[in-house]
């Protein structure tokens, strides 16, 4: 085979699927999805910031607009697509969700409410103080590695060198493939003082921690109310916290009261605070309680202020319980402290993070002194060769006044070469040949300006000798000794805690499962009434006896019912949903009721009612069920006693179709008709008892193309009609006969 024919490579598809898949799945754990536990920032936060730090848009300096952030981060660092750096951009500015905001944004930035931050092209930023000199200091440093940008145009940060545990501070969010990270927020102080009890006894335990870190600390207040979850939850990263919003009640003029929420959940943020009015609402439509007047949102830039004006004498702390019941005033927050620790995902306790924190910091710490150490040890040695240069300056003058280059200058002053160089004594010569500065201090002397040979130029070069004498053996013993390091560190998060800390706003407790007791509801008897295009709705029995021609006239079912009960309703397609009689509108005749699709489960696009019927009536009675191809049985009532919405009420054959169900005694008869007009006449009682999970028996035996239509139930002896193609048909005169015949023919 020659060298330039292609070779064909064979592989398993599958296990190139799997390859493919598994990489896919790395890429976006690893680079896009969860944050590192070092500096506790997803790849997009990173690169907006260290973005926002290049192009100088400093604490101090002036916004610039987020579409140049944004393009500009797109372009060098993050190609993959503005909204998703946009966003992240956004996030780290609302102080609603941020424990520390990271970007100080001018403009339209969303609101906790839900509404969306205006677009990039008039929203402006900056980095915070804070950002700037605790994510993003000591860069020039080298205090961390960088790495090519995607086109390896650029290089980026492979990580901040954040000062504080962010991870704990700002929490994260994220969803990667098969695996998403939730982590909360936490307060700044607490976890500045957890991690130099840490860094004085790495022996602390979760607990002990625990002390300084009371708990997560959202930044919408509230209360969390599991407070003996907590450490567990923290020894193994994983948990539910509950949480509730913060109630007060407030005493009104006339003995009234109102409820005030002024905290909510963290998990309320957004669109919950929309669907927890709406909840409210539903509460009261539904009459689980009256004593919720008037429902109004009075929140602004100064907080979240939702108030429930109350009825007179109304019981505050149920309708509260009630709230946290009922709403998602008490909520739960999935905590999975995920993050990518040594190059890959690690599930980490709270221990777990401060540590990988702590030693990270020192691994900062021993870069960034090392940097200094060698800088400082740059200076001394230029330092010492210009005072010694000082000492011997006529001698260096009739070297640079000998010279004929710079090259026979410096060889003289680096090695004591002195053939090129003309002196005006042998002794000259002698003391020129035993020079040797260094290639550094032979270009500082060079380079050298005259006005530094005056007594006090001198008198400052000896002083500042003495300070990189110091600043040498200071940066040496840190680096050389562990507490000292320690106690850089620790000093450094005194300063960030002084200025930035401030108190908790998330209560810790723990508190009794909310306990709402239900007023109950007077039963009493209602009438059921659903017109033809499926409005429903029940009445009082009085409004129905007064209006009971027009309301028999006008309805399509009318079913005698308990408010308590349920209502049945079966359709063609075999089903049977059910309505809770107390979700239904109650009220005037007139009022037009609620479509029933709104209530139940039953979609008038796809199937059609068979029967409407009281659940509680029901379970006292055997039903008759009849098909299209024919089919019977009859079931007991109480196989529909269930508590679920929507059941299977029949089993159908394929292409079959329920056509009745009905209340059937043993000593009725039954009559079937087929749209071909046969009629055949047979006791009730024949028809078997099946479950409701079975087919039925053969009611009559179908000619080819025809299928039941119509079933009457009558008394025996007693006098029954029927019509088929508009004529009546005397049933009780039809020949008795047996179940599964042919019929006659009308």
């Amino acid at each position: 085979m020659s060298s330039n024919e292609p070779q064909i490579i064979r592989t398993e598809y599958s296990d190139l699927m799997k390859k493919s898949y598994i990489d896919y799945a790395m890429s976006v754990i690893i680079a896009r999805a969860l944050p590192d536990v070092r500096d506790g920032l997803k790849p997009v936060q990173r690169r907006t910031l260290y973005d926002m730090h290049e192009l100088g848009i400093r604490y101090d300096r002036p916004y610039r607009k987020c579409a140049r952030i944004v393009g500009d981060t797109m372009g060098k660092y993050h190609p993959h697509g503005d909204s998703s750096i946009y966003e992240a951009l956004v996030v780290m500015a609302q102080e609603f969700k941020k424990g520390m905001i990271l970007v100080d944004g001018h403009g339209n930035f969303g609101s906790i409410e839900g509404d969306g931050a205006a677009a990039m092209r008039y929203t402006e930023a900056r980095l915070t103080k804070f950002t700037q000199e605790a994510y993003l200091a000591d860069l020039d440093k080298n205090v961390i590695d960088f790495g090519p940008n995607f086109d390896e145009t650029e290089k980026e940060p492979l990580v901040l060198p954040v000062r504080v545990p962010n991870l704990l501070i700002n929490g994260a969010e994220g969803i990667a493939v098969g695996m998403a990270t939730s982590i909360p927020t936490h307060n700044l102080s607490e976890v500045i003082d957890a991690v130099q009890a840490y860094m004085k006894n790495d022996e602390i335990s979760t607990k002990q921690l625990m002390r300084y870190v009371k708990g997560p600390d959202f930044p919408t207040g509230g209360i969390v109310v599991n407070k003996d979850e907590l450490l567990q939850i923290y020894e193994t990263g994983q948990g539910k916290i509950k949480i509730r919003g913060k109630v007060e009640v407030e005493e009104l003029k006339g003995g009234k009261k109102q409820l005030v929420i002024t905290e909510i959940p963290y998990t309320m943020i957004g669109s919950g605070i929309g669907k927890f009015l709406n909840d409210v609402a539903g509460l009261v439509e539904a009459k689980k309680t009256t004593d919720i007047v008037d429902i109004s949102n009075q929140s602004s830039k100064e907080g979240i202020r939702i108030v429930l004006e109350l009825k007179k004498g109304a019981d505050a702390e149920n309708l509260k319980n009630m709230l946290y019941k009922k709403t998602r005033l008490e909520d739960t927050f999935g905590v999975n402290m995920l993050a990518v620790a040594g190059g890959r995902p690690e599930t980490l306790g709270l221990k777990a993070i401060i540590e990988h924190h702590v030693d990270f910091q020192f691994e900062l710490m021993t870069r960034k002194y090392k940097t200094m150490l060698a800088k400082e040890l740059e200076r001394k040695e230029v330092q010492e060769g210009l005072i010694k240069a000082c000492n011997v300056i006529d001698l260096i003058i009739e070297i640079l006044r000998g010279s004929k280059s710079v090259k026979d200058a410096r060889e003289c002053l680096v090695h004591g070469v002195t053939e090129p160089i003309q002196f005006k004594s042998s002794i000259s010569r002698k003391m020129a040949a035993m020079l040797r500065f260094t290639e550094r201090q032979a270009t500082a002397i060079l380079e050298m300006r005259l006005y530094k040979l005056i007594g006090l130029e001198i008198e400052a070069l000896r002083k500042e000798h003495e300070e990189t004498l110091k600043h040498i053996a200071k940066y040496e013993d840190i680096l050389n000794h562990y507490d000292s390091m320690a106690q850089v560190i620790i000093e450094e998060l005194d300063a960030i805690k002084k200025e930035y800390g401030r108190k908790r706003r998330t209560a810790i407790e723990n508190a009794e499962e909310a306990v709402f007791e239900e007023k109950k509801i007077e039963e009493q008897e209602v009438v059921f009434l659903m017109d033809r295009f499926g409005y429903a709705k029940t009445v009082d029995v009085s409004v129905y006896e007064r209006n009971k021609e027009a309301a028999d006239h006008e309805n399509r079912y009318v079913v005698h019912c308990m408010n308590t009960g349920k209502i049945c309703i079966f359709t063609d397609t075999g089903k049977m949903h059910q309505v809770k009689v107390l979700d239904l509108p109650y009220g005037k005749f007139r009022d037009k009721g609620m479509p029933i699709d709104n209530l139940s489960n039953y979609a008038s696009s796809k199937e059609q009612i068979v029967m409407v019927c009281d659940g509680e009536q029901m379970r006292f009675a055997k039903l008759l069920f009849a098909t299209k191809q024919g089919m019977v049985k009859r079931v007991e009532g109480t196989e529909f006693q269930v508590a679920k919405r929507t059941i299977a009420a029949t089993k159908l054959q394929e292409e079959d179709a329920l056509i009745l169900v009905q209340v059937v005694t043993e000593n009725q008869q039954v009559v079937l008709q087929t749209k071909g007009g046969y009629f055949l006449r047979f006791a009730a009682a024949e028809i078997p008892e099946k479950k409701k999970g079975a087919v039925g028996v053969r009611g009559i035996k179908l000619q080819k193309k025809d299928e039941l239509e119509q079933v009457y139930l009558f008394e025996e002896g007693k006098e029954a009609i029927g019509i088929y193609k508009e004529k009546e048909v005397a049933l009780h005169r039809l020949r008795a006969a047996k179940r599964d015949g042919v019929g006659t023919k009308r």
